[in-house]
C-alpha cells in the first residue's frame, strides 16, 4: 500500500473525508475506487459512494478475498444508513466470515456490529442481543467501540433499562470523544437526549402528564395494573397479557382503564370498539360477547364489573389503574416514528421494518403526506420519504418490539 494510500485511510479514521479526497480523487485504482467511496458516503452521497465500492470490490477479483470482504461490509454500512433494509444481508455474513478466517478480526467485529444493528432497526432484540453477544471489542479502537455502546445503549432502551442504557452511553460518550470524531460525538448526545425527552403519556384519573423512558419503566415495574397502548398489552407487575392481536378487546380495555374507578356507559363502549354512532341492539349484544371474552383473558388480572349503565374494570391485585399512551395520538404512530429518525426511507423497507404489507404502508404514507407530516423525494423505485423529528419526543416506544411478555 503506498504512502498516499496510507495517508487517505488515516484521515478516514480521523474523520476527515475531505484530507483523505484531496489525496487520492483522481486514482481509480481499487484501494483508491473503495476510499473514495467510504469518503462519497461521510460525506452523504451514499448513491456514489456505492457505485465506487462496488467497481473497487470488482476490481480486486477473486485473488483478494479480504479486500472484496472490506467493500461489502462499507456497501452494507451504506445501505442501513440508507435505510435499504432489502439489501441482502445474507452477502454481510458471507464477507464477515471471510474476513475472520483470514484473521482481520476489527472489520469482522464491524460486520457483526452491522447485522446487529439491522436487527435492532427491524425490532428484533433477541436476535441482536446474541449476536451482539459474540462481538469481541478487545482490538476495536475508540470510534468503533463508541458506536458498540450505542448498539448496546439502543437495545437496552427498546428493553426499558434506562440504567444500562444510561451506562452504555456514558461509555460510548468517553469513547468517542477518544476517537475526536466531531459527528460520533454528535450521534452520541442525540441518543442520550432520547433517556430525557418524553417518551409515552400517563392517564390516570381523566388526567395526562408525558413520561420519560425511566419513568416508564418505574411505572412497569410497579404494582400499578398498566394497560400499555404503546405495546397493545395489559400489565401489572407479576403477569403481562397481549392483546396485540385483539384490537376490540385492547380497545374496551383502554376504556375501561380511562375511566376508572367509574364506570363506562354501554353506548360509549359500543362506539369505540365498534366505531358506530348509531348503536343498535346487535351491537350491544356483540358488547357483552366482547365483554364476555375480555374477562376470560384477564381473569388473573381483573374482574370487569356490569353497572347499571355500562361496565367496570376491577384489579385483582393492583392498587390503581392507568393507561401508558404515545406521546402524541396518530394513527400511523409507527410510520411516523421510523421516519422521525431523519433518513430517508423506502415504502418497502418501511414494511420490512414494521412487519406490514409495502400496500399497507403506503396507504399510511400517502394519508401522512395528504396531512403535511411526511414527505416525497423521487420517483417510482427511487422514492423515499422523510419527516422532520417530532420535537422533544423520543420514539422508541413507537418502534417494533416484542410485547413484554416474550
Amino acid at each position: 500500500m503506498d504512502s498516499l494510500i496510507t495517508a487517505a485511510a488515516r484521515a478516514l479514521s480521523a474523520g476527515d473525508p475531505f484530507g483523505a479526497l484531496n489525496r487520492i480523487a483522481l486514482r481509480s485504482d481499487p484501494p483508491a475506487l473503495a476510499l473514495r467511496g467510504i469518503a462519497m458516503a461521510r460525506l452523504g452521497d451514499l448513491a456514489r459512494a456505492k457505485e465506487l465500492l462496488r467497481s473497487a470490490a470488482r476490481a480486486f477479483g477473486p485473488r483478494e478475498p479480504v479486500a472484496r470482504a472490506r467493500c461489502v461490509v462499507a456497501e452494507a454500512e451504506i445501505a442501513l444508513v440508507s435505510r435499504d433494509l432489502g439489501w441482502p444481508a445474507k452477502a454481510l455474513q458471507a464477507a464477515r466470515t471471510v474476513l475472520e478466517d483470514h484473521g482481520d478480526r476489527i472489520n469482522a467485529a464491524h460486520a457483526r456490529s452491522l447485522e446487529v444493528r439491522r436487527l435492532l432497526l427491524i425490532g428484533r432484540l433477541d436476535e441482536a442481543e446474541r449476536a451482539l453477544a459474540a462481538v469481541d471489542t478487545t482490538l476495536f479502537p475508540a470510534a468503533s467501540i463508541a458506536a458498540h455502546e450505542l448498539v448496546q445503549a439502543g437495545i437496552a432502551m427498546r428493553r426499558l433499562h434506562t440504567g444500562k442504557a444510561r451506562a452504555a452511553l456514558k461509555r460510548a460518550e468517553r469513547a468517542a470523544r477518544h476517537a475526536g470524531i466531531p459527528a460520533l460525538s454528535a450521534e452520541v448526545e442525540a441518543a442520550s437526549s432520547a433517556l430525557r425527552a418524553p417518551a409515552a403519556r400517563l392517564i390516570e384519573h381523566g388526567a395526562e402528564r408525558l413520561l420519560r423512558l425511566d419513568e416508564v419503566e418505574a411505572l412497569l415495574a410497579s404494582r400499578t395494573l398498566v394497560v400499555d397502548a404503546c405495546r397493545y398489552a395489559v400489565r401489572d407487575a407479576g403477569a403481562v397479557v397481549s392483546l396485540a392481536t385483539r384490537p376490540v378487546l385492547f380497545t374496551l380495555a383502554r376504556a375501561l382503564a380511562e375511566a376508572w374507578p367509574d364506570d363506562v356507559p354501554r353506548d360509549v363502549l359500543v362506539a369505540r370498539a365498534f366505531r358506530t354512532r348509531h348503536p343498535d341492539e346487535t351491537h350491544r349484544v356483540r358488547l357483552r360477547v366482547e365483554i364476555a371474552r375480555l374477562r376470560a383473558v384477564l381473569r388473573a388480572l381483573a374482574g370487569i364489573k356490569a353497572t347499571k349503565r355500562g361496565f367496570a374494570v376491577m384489579p385483582q391485585r393492583a392498587p390503581k389503574v392507568a393507561v401508558l399512551a404515545r406521546p402524541i395520538d396518530e394513527p400511523h404512530g409507527a410510520t411516523l416514528a421510523f421516519l422521525a429518525d431523519g433518513e430517508s426511507w423506502s415504502s418497502s423497507a418501511l414494511a420490512i421494518a414494521l412487519g406490514a404489507s409495502q400496500r399497507s404502508v403506503q396507504r399510511a404514507l400517502d394519508s401522512l403526506a395528504g396531512e403535511g407530516k411526511v414527505q416525497a423525494i423521487g420517483r417510482g423505485r427511487a422514492r423515499r420519504w422523510m419527516s422532520p423529528p417530532m420535537p422533544g419526543f423520543t420514539t422508541h416506544l413507537l418502534l417494533p418490539a416484542p410485547l413484554p411478555a416474550d
